[in-house]
């Protein structure tokens, strides 16, 4: 995984009489449910080290690496513990379905979508990658003036495939939804270099909605 890698309090997890952690993963742009897997401190340190999900395989009593033999590997760009810090939960941005059946997700008809926290964690991981070869990380060394004049040209860009006069189009949708989607990822990329953080602007709405 480009960008860097996960971090996480290894003495913060609460390993059961086996040695193992229910590990919960999550897609990291739609929030969807995927899998459900079993980790020793062995796959949780292999997953952060790597990028890459690791977990235990109860059956065969050895590591495994997701994606090993199919090549649906699961990059991993976040890693939290819950309240009792018995259970893990990793965000990752799958290569291919997650369930050994081929569907996305091993749980049928779990809810999806946009997860801006989730983006913005992204862009963290990437904070420290080489700027040769991490957009985002040559980014936030530019500097708040260079973000801040893409988020500009990027709101342009959404406004003018907004106008275009064929919106029934497929291609124009999609050219919409691109630049669009352009327009989220840099201004994550500037709340981030300002230090304000998702939750800020989430708290923001739910004050106007309450008022």
């Amino acid at each position: 995984m480009s960008g860097g890698q996960p971090r996480l309090d290894l003495d913060a997890l609460r390993f059961d009489e086996r040695g193992l952690v229910a590990a919960i993963v999550q897609d990291a742009f739609t929030g969807r449910v995927l899998m459900l897997a079993w980790a020793n401190r062995e796959a949780v340190e292999r997953t952060l080290a790597s990028g890459e999900a690791w977990f235990w395989s109860r059956a065969r009593g050895e590591l495994w690496r997701k994606g090993a033999t199919s090549g649906n590997t699961l990059a991993v760009v976040g890693a939290s513990t819950d309240c009792d810090g018995d259970a893990l939960l990793l965000a990752v941005v799958p290569a291919g379905p997650a369930c050994h059946t081929g569907a996305a997700s091993c749980f049928a008809g779990a809810p999806g979508g946009l997860d801006l926290g989730a983006l913005e964690r992204i862009v963290e991981a990437r904070r420290e990658a080489d700027p040769k070869s991490s957009y985002t990380a040559r980014l936030l060394r530019e500097g708040f003036g260079r973000i801040a004049q893409k988020v500009g040209e990027e709101a342009t860009e959404v406004v003018v495939a907004a106008l275009a006069p064929t919106q029934d189009d497929g291609a124009a949708r999609a050219r919409l939804v691109e630049e669009t989607s352009d327009l989220l990822f840099h201004l994550a990329v500037l709340l981030r270099a300002r230090g304000v953080s998702v939750e800020d602007v989430a708290a923001e709405l739910a004050a106007r909605h309450r008022g």
